[in-house]
């Protein structure tokens, strides 16, 4: 099989045939469907690694600092392994209905963001990693209690009405994912706090280059107040003997979501930075002379 010719668009109709079949679920409940949306869920990580592990081998540098395009698809990548994990431990778990829309939101949103490779501070390569690699788990943190909180407002709110579970909606139990819930905030925020250590610090040394990096861009502002969100809602779960679980996930749901929706409209509308190459505007390509193929620059044309 010619891995090339693996688009973007491949492992986006897989996850969004998953989340028909998962829906179809809802009508009537049918194992050979679950298999089926299971199946299209593997088949969707299967090509979404080889889209990536062809990129980064044209462009001689891992997924995480090869692109912004390939950073938030190896985020999507990462949510992916946890759904398919958490299937396979428990096949009975209606959890894709909620974990399959961020997913699809995030790889469609790799449509509109920069391709080509970060030619800034390319001398730090494993400052860069690191930063990249503690913001990507931080995030996915993020992605986890987001989906979570609003599993437990579901849950809470069909109890609460007393309405009996459908077997085709069955869920982890309000205790269990008030449980979940704390671990994912109280994990990604100190990482999140890592990665916007180094991403300071990158941004300094940036200043000594012929691309400087301005420390007053919106991006960072925004992400700074959402991070203070994000803190507030850390130290008001630490040192909170009991908090409320509806409480909780409203809060985490409100400050997750909020975290998310400003990061891909960060990733989308930038215009340089540590994260991003210094062109403008969606499908921006490498310019020539870099290592990125440029048979790879059409995958995510398919999706226009």
């Amino acid at each position: 099989m010619d891995w090339e010719r693996i688009t973007l668009f491949c492992f986006f109709a897989s996850y969004v045939a998953a989340l028909v079949l998962e829906l179809s679920q809802l009508a009537r409940s049918n194992w050979v469907t679950r298999w089926l949306a299971i199946g299209c869920i593997l088949a969707g990580m299967v090509a979404q690694t080889a889209y990536l592990l062809v990129r980064s081998h044209n462009s001689h540098l891992p997924p995480l600092l090869s692109s912004a395009h390939d950073w938030l698809l190896v985020l999507s990548w990462l949510a992916v392994a946890m759904l398919l994990a958490i299937l396979f431990w428990d096949r009975q778990q209606a959890i894709a209905l909620f974990a399959l829309p961020p997913i699809i939101l995030m790889v469609g949103a790799a449509r509109f963001v920069s391709d080509a490779s970060d030619p800034v501070l390319v001398d730090l390569y494993w400052w860069r990693l690191l930063h990249a690699s503690l913001w990507v788990v931080g995030i996915a943190g993020v992605v986890c209690a987001f989906v979570l909180s609003v599993m437990y407002l579901f849950q809470h709110r069909r109890l609460k009405q007393k309405q009996t579970e459908q077997h085709e909606l069955h869920l982890f139990s309000l205790e269990r994912l008030t449980r979940w819930n704390w671990w994912c905030v109280v994990v990604s925020v100190p990482v999140m706090t890592l990665a916007l250590a180094t991403g300071l610090y990158l941004t300094w040394r940036s200043q000594g280059t012929d691309t400087p990096v301005s420390f007053w861009q919106s991006g960072f502002l925004l992400t700074g107040l959402l991070w203070l969100a994000m803190t507030s809602l850390f130290g008001w779960l630490v040192t909170r003997r009991h908090p409320g679980g509806r409480v909780v996930a409203w809060r985490t749901m409100w400050a997750c979501g909020l975290l998310l929706a400003v990061m891909l409209l960060q990733q989308i509308f930038s215009r340089g930075g540590i994260h991003g190459d210094q062109s403008s505007g969606a499908g921006r390509r490498a310019p020539a002379g870099t290592a990125v193929a440029t048979r790879l620059s059409t995958p995510v044309e398919v999706l226009r």
